[in-house]
């Protein structure tokens, strides 16, 4: 199996995560980011993740390429916790704030799909059309760590365990520590001590790296 994905993108990690979690090998390949045409040319739309399966076929959208491989690779199912509510709000709490943060930071660290000037411009000008300019957005970055802060400390009373939130794999993990992971780039944000337990211990569970090393 062939994985197709940014190393910026939340949905991406979303799908690396159900492999590295349950150690099913998989090979990636980076798209730079503004690849159009071979995402087109398999999915019809440009989109990531794409899983190639083993039989040649192509499978978007990051929860159903989970559901796949949690379904039917490996000895049993993994993702079978239950879901909670409040964590899932403290999501989209910091689902308000943290493209900000992040996006201007993601075409500093290296990554594979901003290796060409035109990928980081297109990258730039598209992400600028919903959020304002980078410049202005990283002038906002105290104004918006109080705001993640705000929430993470919220979520640190909710985390039940380092290698599962609510203390049994779940769809909430799959869905929380991509956010969690990110905002690891952001320098000058300090996690409460359960939250970076529970995102250094994730990493190493569903060998995801982490940003710590080159945060801005």
């Amino acid at each position: 199996m062939k994985l197709y994905i940014y190393e910026h993108c939340p949905f991406c990690v979303r799908a690396r995560m159900i492999f590295g979690l349950k150690n099913i090998p998989v090979e990636q390949q980076v798209l730079l980011s503004d690849d159009f045409a071979t995402p087109e040319r398999m999915i019809g739309e440009k989109m990531a993740p794409i899983l190639q399966k083993n039989d040649g076929s192509y499978m978007p959208e990051s929860l159903d390429i989970v559901d796949y491989i949690d379904n039917n690779y490996g000895n049993k199912p993994i993702l079978t916790g239950p879901k909670s509510s409040h964590i899932t709000d403290l999501i989209k709490q910091l689902q308000q704030y943290d493209y900000k943060l992040v996006c201007p930071r993601y075409i500093k660290l290296g990554l594979a799909e901003f290796a060409t000037q035109s990928a980081i411009d297109y990258f730039v000008t598209s992400k600028a059309k919903k959020m304002g300019s980078f410049d202005e957005c990283l002038m906002q970055t105290d104004s918006l760590i109080s705001k993640v802060s705000t929430a993470l400390n919220k979520l640190e009373l909710l985390i039940v365990s380092s290698d599962a939130c609510n203390g049994e794999l779940s769809l909430d993990d799959i869905c929380l520590f991509p956010i969690l992971r990110n905002l690891t780039c952001v320098k000058n944000l300090t996690f409460p001590p359960k939250i970076k337990a529970y995102i250094q211990s994730m990493a190493s569970l569903s060998k995801v790296d982490l940003f710590f090393d080159k945060a801005i």
